[in-house]
């Protein structure tokens, strides 16, 4: 059964524009409203979708047609619309930016962009840009616009008075701290960072209903779509999964379907902790462990317990941040070096500059995992990889080591897009990589 809901895509016309924390304002401003509201982020991102799931008190997960797949999408807007009051769907770069753009994903879902523009030093020109993001796509329906970062109420006139026909200013934001989440360098800082996130999201909120943004969107018809129900395939065994300020990027969608495959899910700390627990597969995800050297390399009773489990030939599924951990030496930002893990043997070091990004898929027999790279490390080791991954646009594949049970790369996964192949990682068994088959039997 179709259902109708007010539901819209806050998007921009670049990075940058102020649309995380406006998406985060509007949400905590109709649950303040006493609105159910359900937040979902275009892409690949870990971070906002943090800072949304403190805004609006639901969980958040991802929308993407090639990473999470058409119908994923279809299907996970249907749940939420069953009970939720309002839809908001958070967009990835520029409006059009991407393949698939936030604008593809808009007109699959039939669901209007809302663009966030920083109107800061400009005036008629405002009204140039919603035009042109408004009719580069006919198939896309733009009906209204948010100005941010206005510097009087006079300024917001002006917008407001230059927009095109058939579009209106739902709201003009003003210059306000309560608007801005400080980041580093793969985005906003954590909520578990934040001392007073609670509090600031309230104030965001305050800003924007004094803005006129109280109003809901336009009601859209949501089409029924059921999930796809997965395979037991992990029917009983215990997942290690680390959990804390230095491995914390972490798909809801990902431990959603461990679960669901019959896993049983045990977090730990490898900052706090001194020992795993029982477990028979372990998960070291992405996150940042740059920052952190220090304490890891000083917890050497959980260095042993993970390098025990190695030793033992339990599988470990390491990403990113897990992998830079796995090196037998980290050098941060500072240059300090830290002995950490030592699975894996050489150095991982912080970079100046980005050094991976962009979608990819892992392709062994047991199906294509999706996914990203987003890192500014990189890692100097003997080891050969076992894969690389294929980049979705362009060329610079990352590599996948598997030695002795463990699973390593700067490849992040979405693992609903290859159940089996999540299930054999975890479960220790044989991979064969179609590219490479001779030499994956290490």
């Amino acid at each position: 059964m179709n259902i109708t809901i007010p539901a819209v895509m806050i998007t921009a016309p670049a990075s940058g524009q102020g649309k995380s924390m406006v998406t985060a304002a509007l949400a905590r401003l109709h649950r303040n409203a006493g609105r159910k509201v359900r937040v979902f982020k275009h892409g690949p991102d870990y971070l906002d979708p943090m800072i949304l799931e403190v805004a609006s008190g639901q969980p958040v997960y991802q929308l993407h047609p090639w990473m999470t797949g058409e119908h994923e999408c279809r299907w996970r807007l249907a749940e939420a619309a069953r009970d939720a009051d309002l839809i908001l769907i958070e967009g990835a770069m520029g409006l059009f930016d991407g393949a698939p753009s936030s604008a593809d994903l808009a007109k699959l879902l039939g669901i209007p962009a809302l663009p966030v523009i920083d109107a800061g030093g400009m005036a008629q020109t405002f009204g140039a840009l919603v035009l042109g993001l408004a009719c580069f796509d006919p198939e896309l329906s733009v009906y209204q616009v948010i100005a941010n970062k206005i510097g009087s109420p006079r300024h917001g006139e002006m917008l407001k008075e230059g927009l095109p026909k058939g579009i209106s200013l739902l709201g003009a934001i003003p210059r306000n701290e309560a608007m801005h989440i400080p980041d580093r360098h793969l985005g906003l800082l954590q909520p578990a960072e934040l001392g007073n996130l609670d509090q600031q999201l309230d104030a965001a909120a305050a800003v924007l209903e004094a803005a006129g943004l109280g109003e809901l969107p336009k009601a859209v018809t949501i089409a029924s779509a059921e999930p796809v129900k997965p395979e037991a395939l992990l029917n009983g065994v215990r997942i290690a999964i680390a959990r804390d300020l230095a491995f914390s990027f972490i798909y809801r969608a990902n431990t959603d379907l461990l679960l669901a495959m019959g896993a049983e899910l045990h977090y730990f700390s490898p900052l706090a902790d001194s020992q795993l627990p029982p477990a028979d597969a372990l998960w070291l995800p992405g996150g940042y462990p740059e920052l952190h050297g220090s304490t890891l390399a000083n917890n050497t009773a959980m260095a042993d317990a993970i390098r025990g489990f190695y030793d033992a030939g339990k599988p470990i599924l390491a990403e990113c941040g897990g992998l830079m951990a796995c090196a037998e030496e980290l050098s941060d930002k500072e240059g300090v070096v830290h002995s950490l893990f030592g699975l894996v043997p050489g150095r991982s070091a912080m970079a100046k500059r980005l050094q991976g990004l962009g979608m990819h898929s892992l392709t062994a027999e047991q199906g294509e995992l999706r996914g990203h790279t987003f890192h500014r490390s990189t890692l100097d080791t003997s080891w050969q990889p076992a894969a690389r991954t294929h980049k979705q646009a362009g060329t610079g594949g990352e590599a996948v080591f598997w030695q002795n049970g463990l699973v390593a790369s700067y490849f992040h996964g979405y693992f609903p897009s290859a159940p089996r192949l999540v299930a054999a990682i975890f479960r220790g068994q044989s991979l064969i990589f179609p590219s490479n088959s001779e030499k994956n039997h290490a």
